[in-house]
């Protein structure tokens, strides 16, 4: 191999929000990669940083022909240069969107489970969230048809995000399912913000279909959010493209992100989207089989040592997306239990929506060493899970669990279930647990823990 992707990287003090983190702990949980950029883009950049001048920067136009030019060539679709414009990031710029093209207490329709940062895009800015949960057979995902139709036909219903390729559960939509969204959306006069920022980590084998390019009524009534950042792992430098078809969807959107001052490049993001979509294709075909590998290993020790845990079939991402339900109900209290016995430091899979409840999500994007060790603790972590003794009957004999108990009219297990939320800050259920109720579970925990 050209490049090494074995190479052990220390991302400690650094102010990564990833590694952010107690010295013994292994994060694999946001959506970054442990690996150093192509040199191509690092040499770039160091180039940029030897000019030694900071100052305000503008779009070029061989950014955009750098993107016109990667996805007719590898995505089969021209991205004509009038549909194009530059912004700081998906995230902003789906909120930017979300914010302008609809209107508060509206419906933006999503796919649950889906990225957590959807909700946080349509709620902050006081629109309703409403899913139309993806359907789990045990084994994969597909789309309730009936169900999204009926959500979409909703008058109040003005928005639809999807993921493309789908994060967590790793899934490329094919043609068909996007042409059949495409004509619902249409039916009922709704606008498809489409989240492609994935498009291009897909298994060696595996290619994606952009949205926009299905047909015209694709184009016509949708937004299409790329970027290199998750492919090349240039996250931190903050650089995005939407692209737009429609002539009037493209002049409202254009308005959303220069009132929002999402607009203007760094010194660096311009620079590093050219190199990488120029220069990186070679490194980004080794990246995607070392990924391949990764998520082989994975399925397979699990098969071999947590039969319990089943690995949902990735097309894409490389985020894995593992059904617990055998183990657990709740992946809150369980990733929180794995995090304090080994330091590894999962996802759990409510983050993404109520039907996300018994799964986690696995980043496997670091080197093979780093995998195994995160599967050594998984492994750890279910094993001492599963043989645990804080048995909600111990708990049960202590007067401050009863005294919550007649309070809210709940079992140990609901009171424990809803201590385990908080702690995670995922607020659900109809009842508060307060900060001294919480501090008194915490002491109940810890002498039960003590007694193991």
């Amino acid at each position: 191999m050209k490049y090494d992707f074995s190479k052990m990287t220390n991302r400690y003090n650094t102010n990564s929000l990833k590694w952010d983190v107690k010295d013994h702990e292994l994060p694999m949980w946001v959506a970054d990669m442990d690996f150093e950029v192509a040199p191509e883009i690092k040499n770039a950049l160091l180039k940029r940083v030897e000019h030694g001048i900071f100052g305000y920067n503008v779009v070029s136009d061989e950014f955009y022909q750098s993107i016109q030019n990667w996805w007719l060539k590898y995505h089969h679709f021209k991205l004509e240069k009038n549909w194009l414009m530059f912004c700081t990031g998906v995230v902003p710029a789906i909120s930017s969107i979300v914010r302008k093209l609809t209107t508060v207490g509206e419906n933006v329709l999503i796919q649950a489970p889906v990225y957590n940062i959807f909700y946080n895009s349509i709620l902050n800015n006081g629109r309703n969230v409403l899913s139309s949960d993806l359907i789990y057979d045990g084994k994969e995902y597909h789309i309730d048809f009936d169900d999204l139709e009926q959500k979409l036909s909703l008058p109040q219903t003005t928005m639809m995000i999807l993921c493309n390729p789908h994060n967590p559960i790793g899934k490329i939509w094919d043609y068909d399912t996007l042409k059949r969204i495409g004509e619902l959306c249409k039916k009922h006069h709704v606008i498809v913000i489409s989240d492609e920022i994935h498009c291009d980590i897909t298994a060696p084998d595996k290619e994606y279909i952009p949205f926009a390019s299905v047909n015209q009524t694709n184009r016509d009534l949708s937004i299409t959010c790329i970027s290199p950042t998750k492919a090349f792992n240039l996250a931190g430098l903050q650089v995005a493209c939407i692209s737009v078809a429609n002539p009037v969807l493209y002049q409202k959107v254009n308005r959303a992100i220069n009132t929002d001052e999402i607009a203007e490049p760094n010194s660096f993001a311009i620079l590093a989207t050219i190199a990488a979509f120029d220069h990186g294709k070679a490194w980004l075909d080794e990246l995607r089989k070392y990924i391949d590998t990764n998520k082989k290993i994975v399925v397979d020790y699990l098969q071999k040592y947590i039969p319990e845990l089943y690995v949902i079939p990735s097309e894409a991402t490389y985020l894995l997306w593992i059904d617990c339900s055998k183990i657990c109900q709740n992946s809150v209290e369980l990733v929180q239990y794995i995090r304090e016995k080994t330091g590894l430091y999962l996802s759990n899979g409510l983050e993404y929506g109520k039907n996300g409840r018994s799964f986690i999500r696995m980043n496997i994007a670091c080197n093979q060493e780093r995998v195994m060790d995160g599967l050594k603790r998984l492994q750890k972590g279910i094993e001492l899970y599963q043989t645990r003794s804080i048995s909600f009957d111990k708990l049960h004999e202590f007067e401050d669990m009863i005294n919550l108990e007649l309070l809210y009219n709940k079992t140990t297990k609901e009171i424990m279930d809803q201590y385990y939320l908080q702690k995670d800050n995922q607020i659900e259920n109809e009842f508060m647990l307060t900060q001294m109720e919480m501090q008194a579970i915490d002491s109940l925990v810890r002498i039960v823990s003590e007694e193991i």
